[in-house]
């Protein structure tokens, strides 16, 4: 089939995107603001059309763990939940990130702590870049800012997912899981056969055959020097992700005084604070980081040279501002501008606080 422009939703957009993309399986719970993913998915069948299996799992706790078997088995597996599911999923992420299983998680995220609000925020960043459950691991952390990206980045995520046998996780919010714009869909791609994934994953766990043994996949080594050098494998994969995978947007940059920091939701705002701020003769560009993690630590550095300051504009309290603040290391100021318990920035407010906290 030809490729579609169509309008919907981004959470929408990621169903069709998943089973165009030949998604083995979805694992999901409802929750809001992200409901409509699996409702769509529930409301197409495509166990009907491309074989793909769509599951309302029990609880979170076991649809990541669906997700952890379809992985193991060389499955495109993938799960969506928005803030305090994906809490409920930590366990199983760390889980993936020790047997090194690529997987894809989304979270449309919204206001916490706690139930909060079913309203946007941005508060999920330490959790995601951070490694929310235990131990020592990274998610690969793609922050799409459109609807269009919300589609294209079910492809991305699983290649890189797959690229470097880790989990991946497109980290969203209720804005752009809710906005409708216009799409293009890409075209529908043919589900790999058990013949193909055997042979892109040899590691997979598909039981012994004439050539090979069955894989044993697992994150549990009661030896703790076998740990270790699995934990220095995981840290050197992490360097060449950070080395090879670091993506970013740059708009109006090379004349800026001033840089606004900004991800997903946050940054379309800063868009409009970027025209007020050059109406007002304040020079003023975007960063835009697309992947959270590898986050831009090299390019934020190299622009600590050329401009005054930087303001991180977060739907939460700051969380991204650290590891600007570390990224630029001193050398200039780094500031904060956030709304908190679901309210959105608007385009003047953040004008507002640049002028408040760099300008003047």
């Amino acid at each position: 089939m030809s490729e579609e422009i169509t309008l919907m939703k981004g959470n929408e957009a990621i169903a069709y995107a998943a089973i165009r993309y030949g998604v083995d399986g979805y694992f999901g719970y409802p929750i809001t603001p992200q409901s409509e993913i699996i409702e769509t998915l529930m409301e197409e069948a495509p166990w009907n059309t491309t074989g793909m299996v769509v599951l309302q799992a029990e609880s979170e706790v076991a649809a990541i763990n669906m997700v952890y078997g379809g992985a193991a088995c060389g499955k495109y597996a993938m799960t969506s939940s928005s803030s305090p599911g994906i809490s409920l999923k930590q366990e199983g992420i760390s889980y993936m990130a020790g047997a090194e299983l690529p997987g894809l998680i989304v979270n449309v995220q919204r206001g916490g702590p706690g139930l909060g609000t079913i309203q946007p925020s941005q508060a999920d960043y330490f959790q995601t870049v951070k490694g929310g459950g235990h131990g020592d691991y990274r998610l690969i952390t793609l922050a799409p800012n459109s609807v269009q990206e919300m589609a294209d980045f079910v492809a991305l995520g699983f290649e890189l997912a797959f690229k470097y046998r880790n989990p991946a996780m497109i980290l969203t919010d209720g804005v752009i899981g809710q906005m409708m714009e216009k799409v293009k869909l890409p075209e529908y791609r043919r589900r790999r056969t058990e013949q193909e994934i055997r042979e892109q994953c040899p590691w997979a766990t598909l039981g012994k055959t004439a050539d090979r043994e069955p894989n044993i996949i697992t994150s549990l080594e009661l030896d703790s020097a076998v740990m270790e050098k699995n934990n220095e494998r995981f840290q050197a994969k992490y360097r060449v992700v950070e080395e090879n995978e670091v993506r970013y947007e740059e708009v109006k940059c090379d004349d800026a005084d001033y840089l606004l920091v900004a991800f997903g939701s946050a940054a379309r705002i800063c868009l409009k604070t970027i025209q007020l701020a050059r109406e007002q003769g304040l020079r003023v560009g975007l960063l835009r980081p697309i992947t959270l993690w590898p986050f831009p630590t090299k390019v934020l550095n190299d622009y600590a040279g050329k401009v005054k300051g930087m303001l991180t504009v977060e739907l939460n309290a700051g969380q991204m501002v650290e590891d600007v603040r570390l990224a630029v290391n001193g050398k200039i100021p780094v500031e904060h501008y956030g709304r908190l318990g679901g309210i959105v920035p608007t385009p003047d407010g953040v004008l507002d606080a640049l002028i408040e906290k760099m300008v003047k």
